[in-house]
């Protein structure tokens, strides 16, 4: 409580020195103001030599002309500060704050452009992400199972099914080459090698399971027989009879079937397969009377062998081409 009262009672020329003080800081603003206005003349005073009491004599009459009394103090305190440039404006450098400041203030001619042109880069990256870059990495990822997982998997099941469903050395042996050769592709990341190799073997597991009859074709009229003289051996006719593979419901399929004049294997549903001449001459005798081949079922494929099993004497080869 006596410290409220000390601070309540405490005298008013206390607060009267403070307004004189801030009414003198005051005036001696208004003094350089005043000169900084009228700068020209000052300068041209202070240059011809005039004394600093003229300068105060013609500040007061400046200040008495608006009806105001200046004390001579605070005009001589005006005069010190324009020379010391204390109420001086100096602008800033232009250092980095300043330049973010300026960059504030200017916000409402930059600030929308620039959200919208933000708006615009980030819906085009999340076009980037989900039209391009989501896809790659999508593509990537399958890739690098499909060669980890997938083509292993592919090779090894298909072989073991193979060697399930067969018995016969040829089979084995083409299935053991073919995932041999997708096995190095793999460790050698060559995807496409790799899925060849797979291709290879469904269709080697295709040709093993595939059942049909081998049928001397004769019907509308179709030719049944042909023989060939080789040119190494001129005296020599290999025999050779029109056939056609029949799948159990009646269909004609195209088969694997190796041309001896080159070598080349090829799928077709009719070839001409070399026969003896004893056969060439009973099958010519059979159709010969009535243009019917009543025995013209000369061999059948069974599932699990690659090649049929003839019921008449092959001597082996065949045409693709005659």
């Amino acid at each position: 409580a006596a410290c409220v009262s000390d601070a309540a009672a405490a005298p008013p020329g206390v607060a009267a020195a403070g307004d004189r003080r801030l009414d003198d800081v005051l005036l001696a603003m208004d003094v350089v103001d005043t000169l900084r206005h009228r700068e020209q003349a000052v300068l041209h005073e202070l240059e011809s030599g005039t004394r600093e009491e003229q300068l105060l004599v013609r500040l007061k009459d400046i200040y008495r002309a608006q009806g105001i009394e200046v004390p001579d103090h605070i005009l001589r305190d005006g005069v010190k500060a324009l020379g010391e440039q204390r109420f001086a404006y100096v602008p800033p450098g232009n250092s980095l704050m300043v330049r973010l400041a300026r960059l504030y203030v200017a916000r409402d001619k930059w600030l929308r452009p620039a959200a919208l042109a933000m708006a615009g880069l980030a819906a085009a990256f999340g076009l980037y992400q989900v039209g391009i870059a989501g896809p790659e990495r999508e593509r990537a990822q399958d890739a690098r199972i499909e060669l980890a997982e997938t083509l292993p998997a592919s090779l090894d099941r298909l072989k073991q099914d193979i060697e399930a469903s067969t018995e016969e050395a040829e089979a084995l042996r083409l299935a053991g080459a073919i995932h041999l050769d997708g096995r190095r592709a793999l460790s050698v990341a060559d995807a496409g090698a790799a899925r060849i190799a797979v291709t290879e073997l469904e269709t080697l597991k295709r040709d093993l399971d595939q059942i049909y009859e081998v049928r001397v074709r004769y019907q509308n009229g179709a030719q049944s027989g042909i023989f060939r003289i080789p040119e190494s051996a001129p005296d020599v006719r290999n025999y050779y009879l029109i056939v056609e593979a029949v799948d159990p419901r009646g269909g004609i399929v195209s088969v694997p079937v190796t041309n001896e004049e080159n070598q080349a294997r090829s799928r077709v549903p009719v070839w001409a397969q070399r026969v003896s001449q004893d056969v060439f001459n009973r099958v010519a005798d059979d159709r010969r009377d009535d243009q019917i081949i009543q025995n013209a079922v000369i061999g059948h494929k069974p599932s699990g062998r690659l090649s049929p099993i003839y019921a008449v004497d092959t001597p082996g080869g065949a045409l693709t081409e005659w």
